[in-house]
């Protein structure tokens, strides 16, 4: 079995704020195969973001490792920085804010393709070509982002993401600010990226009915940490962890009699202050199975079967959306 591409060893990122320390990553374990594209989940403010940056560099992390191709990422300093940065590129979630607005879009692909150390008759023959493999005529070289549409400027953003062959992308909520038909297409350019370059990928979302047509495995996030990975169609079928539960409650099925059979879970309160998490799992206040063990106990990530780990002290009582859905009734029936 070959290493993986990207890992993560107990990484943390911390900010010092007014009201303490911010832990918005605090002990990630995580793995990515080469060729794989993983999907992460979470509500907002679950560390998503963080976790994506960190990975490719552009935040260092307070404690703990990112392993790229096997090797320690922290140190690294000029020619072999460089050549790291090349391998690895973030898709930003906002394509308006991510480009220049006085420069066109050959202008923001030259400039990153010079930083990134390609000669200037390399970037000369590289622009016009990597349009066109992001889906924009090579003509559009000459156009300003205000001049094109918010689907074309998400497709300029890839552009200049696989400008320079990376190996891994990290695609963070690249389609949540388009239009459904819009979404459909760079859904589609993306894995036919990934599927033409072997591209490993990370592919950041709160929308698990996109990461059900996206990604091959899942990664569920809470506050800061992973909470459950599994294959895909595991996850979907056999959560293990109530929070991967709730959040599959909230995704539509096409039958409404199903629908009202498995029932939605809705999660009590808001989500804790990562400046001040819970003490045990940091999931119990919200958790309709929570017992005395989950405030005082954290739990470890186990591995339930192959490939599907959870950090759940009462995993073999989820198993399905229904089963949470059902103690959670149970509780506001109590209350």
């Amino acid at each position: 079995m070959n290493a993986p591409l990207v890992a993560t060893l107990g990484l943390a990122r911390h900010y010092r704020t007014g009201r303490g320390v911010l832990r918005a990553l605090d002990g990630v374990d995580l793995s990515i195969d080469r060729g794989e594209t993983l999907g992460l989940v979470g509500e907002s403010g679950s560390g998503k973001s963080t976790l994506g940056r960190t990975l490719v560099g552009l935040q260092a992390p307070t404690h703990g490792s990112v392993l790229f191709d096997g090797a320690d990422t922290a140190g690294l300093r000029g020619d072999a920085l460089r050549a790291l940065r090349r391998r690895r590129q973030l898709v930003f979630q906002d394509p308006s804010g991510a480009l220049n607005p006085r420069m066109t879009l050959g202008a923001t692909l030259r400039e990153h393709l010079r930083v990134q150390g390609w000669t200037r008759a390399a970037v000369r023959e590289r622009v016009p070509d990597v349009l066109e493999q992001a889906g924009l005529p090579a003509a559009f070289a000459g156009r300003y982002p205000h001049e094109i549409s918010g689907g074309q400027r998400q497709r300029a953003v890839i552009a200049r993401a696989i400008s320079t062959d990376p190996d891994f992308i990290v695609a963070d909520e690249p389609v949540s600010a388009l239009d459904v038909s819009t979404r459909a297409q760079i859904i589609n350019l993306l894995r036919g990226l990934q599927r033409a370059r072997g591209l490993t990928m990370l592919f950041i979302s709160h929308d698990l009915s996109v990461v059900a047509h996206t990604c091959r495995h899942v990664a569920v996030m809470y506050l800061g940490r992973i909470v459950e990975v599994a294959p895909r169609e595991v996850l979907f079928a056999t959560p293990r962890h109530p929070y991967t539960a709730a959040l599959l409650s909230a995704v539509p099925v096409p039958d409404p009699v199903r629908e009202r059979q498995r029932g939605r879970i809705l999660l009590v309160g808001e989500t804790p202050d990562p400046s001040s998490p819970p003490s045990g799992c940091r999931f119990h206040p919200r958790c309709p199975l929570a017992s005395g063990i989950c405030a005082q106990v954290d739990p470890p990530m186990r591995s339930l079967a192959p490939g599907h780990t959870a950090a759940c002290h009462h995993s073999d009582k989820v198993g399905s959306v229904e089963a949470v859905a059902q103690a959670a009734r149970g509780l506001t029936a109590l209350g």
